[in-house]
């Protein structure tokens, strides 16, 4: 068993100057050397973005919300949610979401998804999808039609 005790886990922090805006990760199931899936807690400031509107083929994927208010948007359509709601994506459903802290204080939320060997993450309002391989450590972009492509 390993202990991850508050403030140990690994961190991730960036996304200054970015177009969504910074964040914070504390790298549970990385801390621990896991592989089979990822459990985070991510911590958004307002005005930050979780990511862009995407969707994964392969992999699992759902949020829980710790504290803090955010706008979830699934294929255009707004649900705001709160601590204790949660939202989950099944692999292959091609439901495109991000969320977006559009409140005046900071938004916490823990993040878990499987790790398949290989996944694909489409973004279909930048017309890209993300072909990543776990196995051999590699990532490139295609556009929808399968075009190589730069990162969105």
């Amino acid at each position: 068993m390993t202990v991850i005790k508050q403030g140990s886990a690994q961190i991730d922090s960036g996304g200054e100057g970015s177009v969504l805006g910074p964040y914070r990760a504390e790298l549970i199931s990385d801390s621990a050397g896991l592989t089979q899936f990822g459990a985070f807690i991510e911590e958004l400031p307002p005005g930050s973005r979780s990511s862009h509107t995407h969707w994964h083929k392969t992999e699992d994927e759902m949020v829980l919300i710790l504290t803090g208010t955010i706008v979830l948007t699934e294929d255009g359509v707004e649900t705001t949610l709160g601590p204790g709601d949660a939202a989950c994506w099944k692999a292959g459903t091609p439901t495109g979401h991000h969320m977006e802290n559009r409140s005046d204080a900071p938004v916490r939320y823990v993040v878990i998804g499987t790790r398949s060997p290989a996944d694909e993450v489409t973004y279909p309002t930048l017309d890209r999808v993300l072909h990543h391989d776990r196995t051999h450590k590699t990532r490139r972009y295609t556009t929808l039609a399968g075009d190589p492509a730069d990162a969105p």
